[in-house]
């Protein structure tokens, strides 16, 4: 089984390429739900609806996030109500929100209410959570700490981090499903996203680390930094307020206590052999996906390599 930790655009469009490269019950993939957040009431979690809405052919091409060719009447309508519209959800995204908050309020896991929407739209690898119990990524700025959609939609983020915390990640646990798939796995990947705060809630779950450590699986990663910039998103805003190497090096730095390889962008070969002395094997290769011909052709040279 491959096993994909991912969230936001960068980890859809590989998950993407991955699918198309295997069959679906071969792939599953944990999803980041610490940037989850509430708007008029209702449950909204735009990692995994990004990553359900590309697997369901449905994602908007120009943004990669969203409904291809959706409406926003609704919003509109708020507006007219004097609410504030910072965060887009179209008319046929609001649909899948309404019926996951039911199903939340009705006893449902976001496990189990993920798979129902997942599979009622025809998407055949399997999509999780990675925790059933809420994680709240907060950003700390110079006007304080805020909510990650805030800091991130809202004000663009544009702010300085000076700090990161995972609300209520040490009552939090890996679902069960998740941990069994990590369990199964020949191979984990995790895709070119954020390492802060979309890879990172992930790993900061009790027992994440500990479980890849110990795992007899290939264990590999894709660097979202090249050249040293993010590709997009405010990876490399936030890895140099934090301290961090902005770097696919500082990636690699900070995934080099359990991983078995790196994936390199070329334009960053140079960096080849600092990655190698964190005892990784690296496969320097064009990790740029521009279009979906990019993303399964990236995803098969990282299944060829990963053997």
């Amino acid at each position: 089984m491959i096993v994909a930790l991912a969230g936001g655009v960068g980890g859809a469009k590989l998950i993407y390429g991955l699918a198309a490269c295997t069959t679906p019950e071969n792939l599953t993939c944990i999803v980041n739900t610490a940037d989850d957040l509430e708007i008029c009431g209702l449950y909204v979690s735009p990692d995994l609806d990004t990553i359900m809405y590309t697997l369901a052919g449905l994602a908007n091409p120009s943004t990669g996030w969203g409904i291809r060719e959706d409406t926003f009447n609704a919003l509109s309508m708020l507006r007219t109500y004097g609410q504030e519209t910072w965060f887009a959800l179209g008319d046929r995204d609001i649909a899948t929100h309404l019926l996951r908050t039911q199903m939340l309020r009705t006893g449902k896991s976001l496990t189990e209410a993920t798979q129902f929407l997942a599979q009622s739209l025809h998407v055949q690898a399997t999509l999780l959570p990675m925790s059933d119990q809420r994680v709240a990524t907060l950003v700390q700025t110079d006007d304080g700490w805020l909510d990650f959609q805030d800091y991130f939609v809202r004000r663009r983020g544009q702010d300085e981090v000076r700090g990161i915390r995972f609300q209520g990640i040490d009552e939090a646990r890996l679902s069960d499903q998740a941990a069994q798939a990590l369990e199964r796995a020949r191979l984990i990947v995790l895709c070119p996203s954020n390492p802060i705060v979309s890879i990172g809630p992930i790993l900061a779950l009790a027992g994440v680390r500990g479980m890849l450590k110990r795992s007899a699986a290939r264990k590999v990663a894709v660097s979202p930094i090249i050249g040293g910039q993010a590709i997009r998103g405010p990876a490399a805003r936030m890895l140099k307020g934090l301290g961090l190497e902005v770097s696919a090096y500082g990636v690699a730095q900070l995934y080099a206590d359990f991983l078995t390889g790196f994936v390199l962008d070329e334009v960053d070969s140079a960096q080849e052999g600092r990655i190698r002395s964190l005892e990784l094997e690296v496969l320097v290769t064009d990790t740029v996906m521009r279009d979906d011909m990019d993303r399964i052709s990236l995803a098969r040279k990282i299944l060829r390599w990963s053997g």
